[in-house]
């Protein structure tokens, strides 16, 4: 079965009849709860009901929509010609970039996907140098001026010339003839997809370059047609913004960005040194105190996890202090304080830091970590991890300040 947009990649309307309709779901792209509607078998806007998804399943092609419509019934299919357009660039591109990459490397493609925004061919080789990909650009974008024509031809499934044509096979539930886009004097290749009729259609092809792909191939990342004039208008806008902020020409740019880096990171090197001299001078402004509270309680915007460690050390150190003279004489040694730290948002997201008696913490640090809405973990005295609801850190206090005063959180 060829199909209309097979026949004619241009037609952006046509008349047809419902063959059928029947309840289905969909589950959309990427996840999430499935869409309830109804599964014709034609593309586009079926008359003024969007088109949802098309699927192909044997010699028919399965349209979803949400809105029932009646089998026999004629309607009028409008397509979505900006995205039609885009897939034909896309695809003939990946056509002809195929094609001459062969020709010129003797590098074969094993796949290719045709992503909303790149596209990417799958090539037969360990690496590709930045000279042999400027060569193959240069290369196709001369077919392209040349203005090669594309053309579509029907072979029966059983013409012998299937096997002169360049294929990766025909799907296991293929029916009717067999379809083959030739590209005049540079490939024949067996297809099922929509093309352009010339390739001055594609109006110019830019290779972004190789990533790497599976063992021993790369990727070919390239845009095509409208996708290339997309990337430049972005790019202009982003080089103007950057031109504003940066208060230079676009040719320092990439200067001006590094000096700006370089700057930061001194920045913020000073700004860890002073954290750390500020946790320091905070834990000694409460070892310094005559009577040193039991819950010791501190939120600070700006911090780190080691900012909170740091003031557990320090008060920590007292600690151990204490136990030594307790060994000497019970009654000088306070009761170990228990520190409840956090950092970051006073609502939202943040860091917190459980420390005190081994025991005490080991019981109190899950039912801090599920008061503040986060995970976390702990060994030795210390419980730490990540917080969504810093806003109930008063009924995380409130928790250890009734363990303090009374041996035992409220359950």
């Amino acid at each position: 079965m060829v199909f209309q947009c097979q026949r004619d990649s241009w037609a952006r309307q046509f008349a047809t009849r419902v063959v059928s309709c029947r309840a289905a779901e969909l589950r959309p792209e990427g996840g999430g709860e499935p869409v309830r509607g109804f599964q014709p078998d034609d593309r586009g806007l079926i008359g003024d009901v969007p088109v949802l998804r098309v699927t192909r399943r044997g010699p028919e092609a399965v349209h979803f929509v949400q809105a029932a419509l009646e089998p026999g019934a004629e309607v009028l299919l409008s397509l979505d010609w900006e995205r039609r357009f885009d897939h034909m660039q896309q695809h003939s591109g990946q056509h002809l970039i195929t094609a001459i990459a062969e020709q010129m490397f003797g590098f074969k493609t094993t796949s290719w996907e045709l992503g909303r925004q790149r596209s990417v061919i799958e090539l037969d080789t360990p690496s590709m140098t930045a000279e042999q990909v400027e060569a193959l650009e240069r290369s196709v974008n001369e077919k392209i001026r040349e203005r090669v024509p594309v053309m579509v031809r029907e072979l029966a499934a059983d013409d012998p010339e299937i096997e002169t044509v360049r294929s990766r096979g025909l799907p296991d539930d293929h029916a009717g003839p067999v379809r083959v886009v030739d590209i005049e004097g540079i490939d024949s290749n067996m297809c099922c997809g929509t093309h352009v009729s010339n390739l001055s259609d594609l109006q110019v092809i830019k290779l972004l370059g190789t990533e790497k792909g599976k063992k021993n191939k790369i990727n070919l990342v390239f845009l095509a047609g409208n996708r290339v004039l997309k990337s430049v208008e972005q790019s202009h806008s982003t080089e103007k913004a950057l031109t504003s902020l940066l208060k230079n020409g676009p040719g320092e740019h990439v200067e001006a960005v590094k000096r700006l880096q370089s700057s930061v990171k001194l920045l913020q090197k000073n700004n860890l040194n002073l954290l750390r001299d500020i946790a320091v001078l905070i834990a000694r402004d409460f070892k310094s105190k005559p009577v040193q509270s039991q819950l010791f309680v501190l939120h600070r915007k700006e911090g780190d996890s080691e900012f909170m460690n740091i003031i557990a050390n320090e008060i920590g150190t007292e600690t151990r202090r204490a136990l030594v003279i307790l060994e000497q004489d019970p009654s000088l040694c306070p009761q170990e304080t228990l520190l409840f730290l956090t950092v970051g948002d006073e609502k939202e997201a943040g860091l917190f830091l459980l420390a005190g008696p081994v025991e005490a913490v080991e019981n109190l640090g899950p039912r801090v970590a599920e008061l503040l809405g986060g995970k976390g973990a702990g060994k030795r005295g210390r419980f730490q991890g990540k917080a969504t609801k810093m806003s109930r850190r008063g009924e995380v206090q409130a928790l250890l300040q009734e363990f303090v005063s009374h041996g035992s959180p409220e359950a």
